[in-house]
């Protein structure tokens, strides 16, 4: 149904995000990252992802197609990425970043490998 929806803001550990759309077909959010802060070490079964840097500096940390190991993607304001279902990932701000995020809708679906905020096994925010 077209018309006004709710905005949530959800704190993090590593800052905020701001959720402005959450339908059974697309989510959108926007990430603030405070500098020096990372999300976890993670990956998705069936989350589809697409970030896009609006401000700021990023480490984007990737296991590519092959590789064992996860490769920086150094991403700054104006610039894109894609992560699939199961790609090991994670973002570091080098400044503060503000990131918008376009997904598929399963908002839950997180796999933490790695978090220094306590957070492994969870989908805890």
């Amino acid at each position: 149904m077209s018309g006004r929806v709710e905005v949530r803001h959800v704190p993090k550990p590593w800052g905020h995000e701001t959720i402005w759309a959450h339908t059974d077909r697309y989510v959108g959010k926007i990430l603030h990252i405070t500098a020096g802060q990372a999300l976890s070490v993670q990956y998705h079964e069936r989350k589809d992802e697409t970030v896009y840097l609006l401000q700021g500096e990023m480490k984007y940390w990737v296991q590519l197609p092959g590789e064992a190991e996860l490769q920086d993607q150094p991403l700054t304001a104006g610039q894109s990425f894609r992560i699939t279902p199961g790609t090991i990932h994670y973002m570091e701000a080098i400044t503060d970043c503000d990131v918008l995020e376009a997904s598929t809708p399963e908002i839950d679906d997180i796999v933490r490998l790695k978090d220094r905020y306590g957070r492994e096994g969870t989908s805890a925010p």
